[in-house]
């Protein structure tokens, strides 16, 4: 067991958490939330390096960092979509409701590429207690979206968020994989880059908002008040990307560990948001809550 590598992955969890319900209490449009996300943790990164004075890397270590975290910002400004849509009541889909299928797309992903292509889990016995712990964990995501009342305009809006999501994990999923093909560096140096890609993407689309929609989002003060949503966000980027590294837990141990964050963003995104859950509900949400816990920390043992 790397103790090194859980305590970042816990970082993941803190950020991650946290950082979902905070998008959706703070509100505004999706581009404002990706906007102060990646600027949030653009500020992190530099405070970071600075103090610890990490060189810049080159090369086509700096790409690959850099277009990770661009990859993340695309899929993440598409997911804060997801949290606004709604259904024909009105009634908004949420980050309680979001998030849980957004970790099992990235959870499968992730697994199967670090598995298949990374050689982590690499034993048979690994292997076998690693697919049930993410279908453990599947199962228990599924279970936190558990609606006592069903109606077609709920299933409609979940086939909705579920096609933007799948979208969305192509970026997710190119964050996660990139940095695995860096040579000769770490998690820490790889941050500042990531960030910077971050950074710019968030730029590109505030500027398009800004032009194109003539919605100027640099002129508002819920764009800002993001940038502390991102501040989490950092602690989550930073604390995965570097649990995620070879030498510490590996792409499929580390991403399934970050991804006990879907607890604490569950329950936060209900109670912040003021989300009724009736008694059943509840219950039901709890179980998969203590699924995903329990599974998740076999993928720490093996």
């Amino acid at each position: 067991m790397n103790i090194t590598g859980l305590f970042f992955a816990l970082l993941a969890i803190i950020g991650w958490s946290s950082y979902p319900t905070l998008v959706s209490y703070f509100g505004g449009k999706p581009v404002q939330g990706i906007f102060g996300a990646t600027w949030g943790t653009l500020i992190v990164a530099i405070v970071l390096a600075l103090v610890t004075r990490m060189p810049m890397l080159n090369g086509s270590n700096f790409w690959l960092a850099f277009f990770s975290g661009a990859a993340w910002a695309f899929g993440n400004v598409l997911t804060i979509m997801a949290f606004g849509m709604k259904d024909e009541a009105g009634n908004a889909l949420g980050s309680a409701k979001a998030m849980p299928i957004s970790t099992s797309f990235q959870i499968t992903a992730n697994v199967v590429w670090g598995v298949t292509m990374l050689g982590n889990w690499a034993s048979m016995t690994s292997k076998v207690l690693g697919f049930f712990a993410v279908v453990i964990i599947l199962i228990g995501a599924y279970l936190t979206t558990y609606q006592e009342k069903k109606t077609a305009g709920n299933k409609q809006l979940l086939l909705k968020a579920v096609g933007v999501l799948l979208i969305a994990q192509v970026g997710y999923s190119l964050y996660g994989i990139l940095p695995q093909y860096t040579h000769g560096t770490d998690g820490m140096h790889m941050f500042l880059p990531q960030a910077i890609g971050m950074a710019a993407f968030g730029l590109l689309v505030g500027l398009y908002e800004t032009f194109k929609n003539s919605n100027n989002i640099f002129k508002q003060s819920v764009t800002y008040k993001q940038i502390f949503s991102g501040l989490f966000f950092a602690m989550a980027a930073l604390g995965y990307l570097v649990s995620a590294q070879p030498a510490m837990l590996g792409l499929a141990t580390g991403f399934v560990l970050s991804q006990v964050s879907i607890v604490g963003a569950t329950v936060s995104g209900i109670l912040v948001m003021h989300v009724h859950k009736t008694g059943k509900e509840w219950t039901v949400i709890s179980v998969g809550l203590v699924m995903i816990v329990a599974a998740a920390a076999v993928t720490a043992f093996i």
